[in-house]
């Protein structure tokens, strides 16, 4: 450090010492995320219209993007990501012009930072349904194709027992998930700024849909509005929407019609993201619990001799199906830094020379 004064460090309350962590997933692993929302994110070609099998249209409005991002409170730019809630049964690379994603499609999502959620094997909800085998057939087939294990579940919908959602959450959490996306429990606003309780978590589920109507963005703009006061909320917030289809179709009238979506999303990077203020953490759910769940348990002691500061963390044991393993540290000087690390097991980078207000962990 260029200076003796006292430093302050701990952990950050959202990766990158965010204001706003912000999941959005999508519902039954339609191939209009990937047609559309995939390069509306990382910038590219969107798909122009495609009528699918049921001869709705999942594609877009075939423009070229260049991206909607937030920072890694460095230099970084990062695309905003999705989660994806599917249905192992569904997935397939037929018919043509089928209305689901293929497994390459997944895979090449999942490799880009989605994460891939487990919504039951069939999309079952009707009388007579074994919950049960609907959450291990998923699991099992997302090892099998795809080579990792699911671990946290999306109920699905649809005409069901009253109850029903009872039985899903019971066995996804008894078989390996973490948490349960259902129709009542936390959020969809979750204040973060203390240690939060994910020990079988159950959140309830909004969802965002286009109206009936296709004037205008009226609906959207509603939607802004919440997104806005949440925004505006005090403290370290973590904020949960859903929604199904994203392509021209509101698809079974449950879904955001791709122009929709475009603004949506649009109007909040360029608000939030680094076109804006860049206060947004725009990730998927797992990768935000993840790191709340590491933030928790991670234990940081920091001793200083004059010019010089050594930082020691502890890491707990941390399960096997976690994809995400990283720490975000909040820094308090006004004294430029810079670190000086050997170890193989962690990557490290800071604003040492500049705003000395941030290091990012990435342990390996």
């Amino acid at each position: 450090m260029k200076s003796t004064e006292k430093v302050k460090i701990q952990a950050a309350d959202l990766k990158f010492n965010k204001h706003l962590a912000y999941s959005f997933t999508v519902d039954d692993g339609y191939r209009s995320v990937y047609l559309t929302a995939f390069p509306l994110f990382n910038g590219g070609k969107i798909s122009p219209p495609m009528i699918n099998e049921w001869k709705n249209d999942q594609g877009g409005d075939g423009t070229i993007s260049k991206g909607l991002f937030y920072s890694d409170g460095l230099e970084s730019k990062i695309p905003f990501k999705l989660g994806l809630a599917i249905n192992g049964g569904a997935i397939g690379d037929l018919p043509t012009n089928r209305g689901h994603l293929s497994w390459l499609e997944v895979k090449e999502l999942y490799n880009a930072g989605w994460d891939i959620l487990n919504h039951g094997f069939h999309h079952a909800t009707k009388h007579g349904t074994n919950f049960l085998t609907e959450v291990t057939e998923n699991t099992t087939s997302i090892q099998q194709n795809l080579g990792f294990t699911m671990s946290h579940f999306v109920v699905p919908g649809g005409e069901s027992d009253p109850g029903y959602h009872l039985e899903y959450e019971r066995d996804a959490l008894a078989n390996g998930s973490f948490s349960v996306a259902s129709y009542v429990g936390a959020g969809p606003v979750i204040k973060v700024g203390n240690k939060i309780n994910l020990d079988k978590m159950i959140y309830a589920r909004t969802f965002v849909q286009s109206s009936k109507d296709t004037v205008g963005f009226k609906t959207m703009d509603r939607f802004l509005a919440t997104f806005d006061s949440v925004a505006k909320l005090s403290g370290p917030i973590w904020y949960n929407e859903f929604t199904h289809g994203v392509g021209n179709s509101n698809l079974w009238n449950l879904s955001m019609r791709f122009p929709d979506f475009k603004y949506y999303m649009t109007t909040i990077a360029n608000k939030y993201g680094t076109n804006g203020n860049d206060s947004i953490w725009m990730a998927p759910w797992q990768e935000v619990y993840e790191y709340i769940w590491l933030r928790d348990r991670i234990k940081i002691k920091y001793t200083q001799n004059n010019k010089e500061g050594i930082v020691t963390i502890e890491v707990p044991e941390i399960p096997k199906n976690f994809r995400n393993k990283d720490i975000s540290l909040a820094v308090e000087t006004s004294s430029k830094f810079e670190i000086e690390s050997n170890s193989p097991d962690f990557k490290i980078s800071s604003d040492g020379k500049t705003k000395h207000k941030l290091i990012n962990i990435h342990l390996k």
